[in-house]
Order: C-alpha cells, then sequence, then structure tokens
C-alpha cells in the first residue's frame, strides 16, 4: 500500500529544512518499506509570485489528494491583506481539513543542555480551529474588527463540539502515556467560555474513570512549568493558552528548533514546524530541522495507527530515535546547539542512522 506525501516548503529557512526532512524520510522509506511517494506544492511567497495567493486553489487540491502533508514554516505576517492574495496557509489547512487537535510533546533529551532544572516529558493537547485566532472564529469574516479607529475587538468563539472532540482526544492519549490529564483554563474570569470548554472536559472524564485529573489557571500553570515540569503528563487547552504553553514548554526542554507539533483531523493529519520562518538565516545552510523531522515521525505514526500499518509507527520511532542519538554529542549536533553541522549535513546523518 503506497501513502502519498506532499511538502509544502514554505518561506524562510523552510526547503531546507524540508529537504533534510524529506532525506530522513527516504531512508525510513528504504528501511521499513513504507511505499512513500514525494511530491511538492508551492504555498508562500513562492506561491504568492506565480499565483497571485500565498495558497492556491492548486495546491489545496494536492492537499486534499495527499495522504499526508510535511508543512514549512510561513511569514505570514509578512504578507499581503488576504483580500491581497495573502491567506495563511496554516491556518487554511487547519480550517478546511477539520485538523482539530494540535498534539505538541515536549521532552527533554540526554545530552541536550535545556534551562529546565528537571527532566520532563509531556505533551499539550490544544484544540485547533476556533478561539481568539481571527482566521479561525467566524464562517463569514475575521473574529476581529474595529467599530471606530480608536476601538479594536476581538471575539472568542468557544463550542461545545470542538471542547469534546479535544477532551477525548487528550483522555484517549493519556491511555497511552501515564494516565494523567491536566485542563488549563481561566474559567475564574471567562466564565461562560471557559466555564463551557471544562464543563465539556469533565464530561469527558466521567468516561475515564482510570485516568488521575486536574484543572488549572493558565497563569498558575505558566508557573507550574517553570517550577515543576515533571509532574505533567498531558495537557489539554483552548487554542490561544495552549499555543502559549506548548511554546513555553518547548524552551524549557530545549528550545523550539526541537519541538514537534502535528495537526490531525478524522481524517487528514499535517506535520508541521513548531518554529517560524526564519528569514534572517534562509540560505545559509545553518537552520535546525529536527523540529520538522520529528513532526514528520509523528505524521508516520499517525498514518500507521489510521491504516493499521506496524511498519509506520516504528519507522516514526526510529527517526525518533536517531535523532536523539545524533543530538548526544557535539560532533552531530547543529550550530544551534553548540555542534558544528550544517542543515544538509545533519539530515544526512539521522538519515544514515534511520538506514543503520
Amino acid at each position: 500500500m503506497s501513502l502519498n506525501l506532499l511538502f509544502l516548503e514554505g518561506d524562510g529557512i523552510g526547503p531546507e529544512i524540508a529537504a533534510a526532512t524529506e532525506s530522513v524520510l527516504r531512508a525510513a522509506d528504504q528501511r521499513f518499506g513504507l511505499g512513500l511517494n514525494f511530491s511538492r506544492a508551492l504555498m508562500g511567497f513562492d506561491a504568492l509570485r506565480e499565483h497571485g495567493t500565498t495558497f492556491p486553489d492548486v495546491t489545496w487540491h494536492a492537499c486534499e489528494a495527499a495522504d499526508g502533508i510535511v508543512l514549512g514554516p510561513v511569514s505570514h505576517n509578512d504578507y499581503p491583506p488576504r483580500d491581497k492574495g495573502g491567506l495563511n496557509p496554516s491556518g487554511e489547512l487547519r480550517i478546511r481539513l477539520d485538523l482539530f487537535a494540535n498534539i505538541r510533546p515536549s521532552r527533554t533529551l540526554p545530552g541536550v543542555p535545556h534551562p529546565s532544572r528537571q527532566e520532563f516529558d509531556l505533551v499539550i493537547v490544544r484544540e485547533n480551529t476556533e478561539g481568539f485566532y481571527a482566521d479561525r472564529s467566524m464562517f463569514l469574516g475575521p473574529g476581529e474588527y474595529m467599530p471606530t479607529p480608536d476601538i479594536a475587538l476581538a471575539t472568542r468563539k468557544i463550542t461545545r463540539h470542538a471542547s469534546m472532540r479535544i477532551a477525548e482526544q487528550a483522555f484517549a492519549l493519556s491511555t497511552q502515556r501515564r494516565g494523567k490529564v491536566c485542563a488549563v483554563h481561566k474559567a475564574n474570569v471567562m466564565r461562560v467560555s471557559d466555564g463551557l470548554f471544562l464543563e465539556c472536559v469533565r464530561a469527558v472524564r466521567a468516561k475515564y474513570p482510570q485516568v488521575e485529573y486536574e484543572e488549572q489557571i493558565v497563569d498558575a500553570m505558566a508557573a507550574h512549568l517553570v517550577r515543576h515540569p515533571q509532574r505533567f503528563d498531558v495537557i489539554v487547552a483552548t487554542n490561544m493558552f495552549g499555543d502559549i504553553l506548548s511554546d513555553e514548554a518547548a524552551e524549557l526542554a530545549g528550545g523550539l528548533g526541537l519541538a514537534a507539533s502535528l495537526n490531525a483531523g478524522a481524517e487528514r493529519a499535517v506535520a508541521q514546524a513548531q518554529h517560524g520562518s526564519a528569514p534572517d538565516i534562509a540560505g545559509k545552510d545553518v537552520a535546525n530541522p529536527v523540529s520538522l523531522i520529528v513532526s514528520a515521525a509523528m505524521l508516520l505514526a499517525w498514518l500507521g495507527d489510521r491504516h493499521k500499518r506496524r511498519e509506520l509507527i516504528d519507522a516514526g520511532k526510529r527517526i525518533e530515535a536517531a535523532v536523539e542519538e545524533a543530538l548526544t554529542e557535539p560532533a552531530t549536533r547543529t550550530r544551534d546547539l553548540a555542534g558544528v553541522l550544517g542543515t544538509k549535513a545533519f539530515g544526512e546523518v539521522v538519515a544514515a542512522k534511520v538506514r543503520a
């Protein structure tokens, strides 16, 4: 059974880290006999130049036809307005493919410097399709508007449907890990919207009596992650809170350059680097490709679960182990981690370890 993986390289360092990721996936395909087919489509500034939009219809149709997507970083803050073609490809994919769960693991790695005083291994499960994010909160029009030039308003949408399914995702994941879930909220202030979110999480909790459960207010949670991240296993949150906390957890584990991220729905999943496009170092072969590589490993595991193919799950685990092995020694790290390798060379090292 063959699987079609579509690469959307993106902006800035995107093409470089995408190439390194593809080399690792090809090594996994060779070792495990995965039957992977690779293709590319334009998005971002390259697509804007050629098609007049950062996310053209031809790219969208390629996404619809793919079994999985590897999405590079985008410079959407620098895009023109939406009516001039400046669509955020990440937001478009999350809505059009209904990628309701953004799953972001963070764990400290042996030999990799990190600012946390503790070793930890946690996952943040973030709702991905609503909340304060303007491109995801309203069917027609953005969720931000200005009644006058001096007043800016933002609408936050929280639905029972989205809250129930993200809670289900978190509890199901916890049964494969250490069996603990923490719900993050601000219901002491946003009593209606976060109150609805908590109501849904508690309803799902009743189906998992074996799972240890707690709730934390978001500002307290930010402090707990710094003080004792090791006490947490699976953290579930609404969109913006989950976005902020997952970046904090990634930095505590060693940096965004190491952080995996998977956008998952019922039918499709997208591997996405957790960091930005870093245009200041684009084309210099110095970017760390780990974030996109381990995100692609998560995509293989998701495809393995979906298609009941153990070899895909094994390949994802082997990629993660190969990355960890490469990061153990400075001689096989990238320069941001006090190593000596460039983007391409690091990808080649990981690919060789996958094949070994």
